[in-house]
């Protein structure tokens, strides 16, 4: 994911230019649509988001997760007619918006968020690619199984622990790792049955 400097204060930086704008969005609500809003940079300043994308039949796909000090846009993703994406509020969200030209021209008050962008654009782009990455490592496994202890893998290295409680709804993580719900929950049955895996709700705790 992408993730700004965490000391920074992004309330003041906002405070000190017209450019960038803060609007809040409720569970549900819309935040960016990428094909209406293509020079738009959004950051999260508090709350959770996903950005999901429909297809020509409505199939639906979560592509990423946003909290915190993340920042996305249609800029870094290319966008085609009959495919949707969107970022939607997945709990109350505080997000601050600006154009992706202000990375390249600064304001007439020399704002500090200008030289942060700038400063860390290269840095948030090769996480924003690792991100991706990851999640199609997800999506290029074979089977329902190796997807999901693939998934678990990478949470159990990222929290530096064998158990962990996933974050995502089991409906959530069926769609971002595009499988239909009931078989990822006979799989997880199977793994528990078979000494993969100890589940208790979200809770995981790796056996092998």
């Amino acid at each position: 994911m992408l993730n700004l400097k965490e000391n920074v204060n992004l309330f003041t930086l906002s405070s000190q230019c017209k450019q960038v704008q803060m609007r809040v969005f409720e569970k549900g609500e819309v935040i960016m649509n990428y094909i209406e809003k293509r020079d738009k940079i959004g950051m999260i300043k508090e709350g959770k988001a996903e950005l999901i994308r429909f297809d020509y039949e409505g199939g639906k796909t979560i592509i990423e997760h946003f909290y915190q000090h993340d920042i996305f846009g249609e800029i870094f993703h290319q966008i085609h007619h009959n495919n949707e994406l969107i970022v939607i509020a997945v709990e109350r969200c505080e997000v601050y918006f600006l154009n992706a030209s202000c990375m390249e021209k600064k304001c007439s008050r020399n704002c500090g968020i200008h030289d942060l962008l700038v400063e860390q654009f290269v840095h948030l782009l090769a996480k924003k690619i690792i991100a991706l990455n990851e999640h199609i490592e997800f999506l290029t496994k074979k089977s329902i199984r190796e997807k999901l202890l693939s998934y678990f893998d990478h949470l159990s290295h990222h929290k530096m622990k064998r158990t962990f409680t996933i974050s995502l709804s089991y409906t959530d993580l069926a769609d971002y790792l595009n499988i239909d719900r009931s078989a990822l929950m006979r799989e997880l049955k199977n793994l528990v049955e078979e000494g993969f895996i100890q589940k208790e709700d979200r809770k995981i705790t790796i056996l092998y």
